[in-house]
């Protein structure tokens, strides 16, 4: 294996554990995935378009949790993963419901290797209605 496709592995080994991690509302370790920086854009069905930093979008994973929301999906579909470096961008696609109904959301998602580890520094949301 080369080290480049050992980068590639890593980052998706960390797309693996935030996915686990956030589907179960595991505050404490989306808070070491997640970059001090992260800036999250989400573009919904309608085109309006929501931001959030580090602390709220936690926030959402947090109140789903402290309301006693059963875990989220899962399911992933990983379309592309690149590795520049310290760098790395993921496009992939999951099926959540994040904003009350059933979606299809299609990410880029930007990591930074950092303190010895891959952080998601910025997360770019489309929300589509899932088919089905």
């Amino acid at each position: 294996m080369t080290t480049n496709e050992a980068r590639v592995q890593e980052v998706r080994q960390t797309m693996d554990n935030l996915i686990q991690t956030a589907t179960s509302y595991d505050i404490d370790t989306l808070d070491s995935i997640y970059h001090d920086k992260l800036q999250v854009v989400m573009v919904d069905t309608e085109d309006n378009v929501n931001t959030a930093d580090k602390q709220a979008f936690k926030g959402i994973f947090k109140s789903k949790r402290d309301a006693g929301d059963p875990p989220m999906s899962t399911w992933a579909k990983f379309h592309r993963i690149d590795v520049e470096g310290d760098q790395a961008h993921v496009v992939l696609s999951r099926k959540n419901n994040l904003s009350g109904q059933d979606m299809v959301l299609v990410l880029s998602i930007d990591l930074i290797f950092e303190d010895g580890r891959w952080q998601v520094i910025r997360e770019f949301i489309f929300l589509r209605p899932e088919e089905k």
